[in-house]
């Protein structure tokens, strides 16, 4: 299939989970598909060990598209992924289904936005199996008080625990909890790639021996070995319509920028929550919708904590991968909370999650935190280790993006200006999972603790949701958006809630569903 051609049966804007899924289903059904990514392929190797080698301190956390924050962020301006394999890359391998609750939403969280999942998770249960099988997911629930309901076992068992995890285990133990393995997207089992090794330079690094299962690594290589076409360094800058189809993709060469124009009888956007909105209202599409007030609204993005605890020798001595259970107890509420939290947290039915963190590279706290703490905390980074609190944020209308049309980015793309803070209930619920999460690494024999709270958007989702109620809800009961049947959102833009675990495998099953939708209605 040539490189040239200007025509195609599905073009897909990004090649991260959302996007890969959808080329898989689309490629084996005979579509002639073309994947287009702003960014590159990200080299492996010896050099993905170096501290520099964190996103951040990389070239694939991009700044030629500046993203506008207004409230909490790393700062006015931030980058975004721009790679192959999207954030997958550089993500920490957590690959958690959706609680079955979940989909039904929390009163109490969802209030008045008219966030609603148009399916069960009964219905998206065929697809997290596949995601799970096509991502190679290691773990065990047994142990997971909230496990939904699954009819296939994971793909890959779990690894030992570290020394260090076992101490956490005891101490949550100790506590009355139920820590239990997280499902992690780690080969160490299949006899075609190197398995893991069991370093630190996990979360936020590339793998240097790609035994981590991202997306470039498991799902992309192996499309193009199968016929689909990918064009890195390709910029989307507008997508042009006509009646009610979208007819073309105008693209600039992020290199050279050279300009051309891609035709295709199907159009998948799989940017993400912020890239997706970006594409659609700089060309203006918005007005196609009857939910137009609601694309671009509702951003969510998790109201996450880290605690590190500091212990008063050394907690990791094997200086090997722990970032290994979770804890649930909490998910759904605390049933018998203290009598401190009563009056702040009594009523609430959901809390969130609690995973285990590793200690952190001592350059990576040194890049992440304010000047006054960064030389304190960065000189005692080997007697630290901790948890991640994850709070499902509100769906709320006052969070979202917009463009700027005045500013324009040396592609000619308006500014996107990203909306974004937490409600009282966001800090409520994770300052609550912060309390208890102290607890167990008290017991485990933490004697400080320091709290991170996390401002990037690598949790993003929501931003053109999908819903019943076409005058809320761009997209419809299967990713298409509403006004325009040939175009679809496969990313987390399209996940009207955020629950309280990682997005990732949501969005690859999501995804599945989707182009399972699209193949059965000949759009591709």
């Amino acid at each position: 299939m040539p490189e040239t051609s200007t025509r195609w049966d599905a073009v897909i804007v990004g090649s991260g989970f959302g996007g890969a899924m959808a080329a898989h289903e689309l490629l084996a059904a005979g579509a002639r598909v073309l994947v287009i990514e702003r960014g590159d392929w990200v080299p492996r190797g010896p050099a993905a060990w170096r501290p520099e080698a964190s996103l951040e301190m990389t070239p694939y956390y991009a700044k030629d598209i500046p993203y506008r924050c207004v409230g909490p962020s790393h700062g006015p301006i931030i980058g975004g992924y721009a790679c192959v394999g999207g954030p997958s890359v550089f993500y920490g391998c957590v690959s958690f289904r959706f609680r079955e609750r979940d989909f039904v939403g929390d009163p109490d969280v969802v209030r008045d936005s008219g966030a609603t999942w148009p399916y069960s998770y009964d219905e998206l249960e065929p697809f997290y199996l596949r995601a799970e099988q096509l991502l190679g997911i290691s773990g065990d629930d047994a142990g997971d008080p909230t496990a939904p309901r699954r009819s296939g076992p994971f793909p890959q068992p779990p690894a030992p625990l570290a020394k260090v995890t076992d101490r956490v285990v005891e101490a949550a133990v100790a506590l009355g909890l139920s820590p239990f393995h997280l499902p992690l997207a780690i080969n160490h089992s299949a006899a075609d790639r190197a398995p893991c090794i069991a370093c630190r330079t996990c979360d936020t690094y590339a793998c240097a021996i790609e035994a981590k299962n991202d997306v470039a690594t498991t799902m992309i290589k192996p499309l193009v070995a199968r016929g689909l076409v990918l064009r890195t360094g390709t910029v989307a800058v507008r997508l042009e319509a006509e009646g009610d189809r979208v007819t073309r993709l105008h693209v600039i060469d992020r290199d050279t920028g050279v300009a051309s124009v891609i035709e295709a009888e199907t159009f998948v956007l799989a940017a993400g929550a912020l890239g997706t909105p970006h594409l659609i209202l700089a060309s203006g599409l918005e007005a196609y919708s009857p939910a137009r007030a609601a694309v671009g609204r509702y951003l969510m993005r998790h109201d996450n904590a880290m605690v590190f605890g500091v212990f008063p020798t050394r907690p990791d001595t094997e200086h090997r991968f722990h970032k290994q259970v979770a804890i649930n107890d909490w998910y759904f509420g605390d049933p018998s909370p203290d009598a401190d939290d009563r009056d702040l947290i009594g009523g609430f039915t959901k809390l969130g999650g609690v995973q285990q963190m590793m200690t952190p590279p001592k350059e990576l706290v040194k890049a992440h935190l304010p000047l006054g703490t960064r030389t304190a905390i960065g000189a005692f980074t080997e007697l630290l280790t901790g948890m991640l609190c994850i709070a499902e944020d509100q769906p709320r209308n006052v969070n979202g993006v917009e463009i700027d049309r005045d500013v324009r980015d040396r592609y000619g793309l308006p500014q996107l200006v990203i909306h974004s803070d937490y409600s009282v209930r966001d800090h409520l619920a994770v300052d609550a999972l912060v309390r208890r999460a102290k607890r167990v690494l008290t017991h485990a024999g933490a004697l400080a603790f320091h709290t991170h709270r996390v401002k990037t958007f690598s949790h993003a989702v929501g931003t053109v949701r999908l819903g019943r109620d076409p005058e809320t809800a761009p997209l419809d009961e299967v990713g298409r958006f509403r006004g325009l049947p040939n175009l679809w959102v496969v990313d987390g833009a399209a996940l009207p809630m955020s629950a309280g675990v990682n997005p990732s495998l949501t969005i690859a099953a999501n995804a599945l569903r989707s182009a399972a939708a699209m193949v059965a209605g000949g759009r591709a």
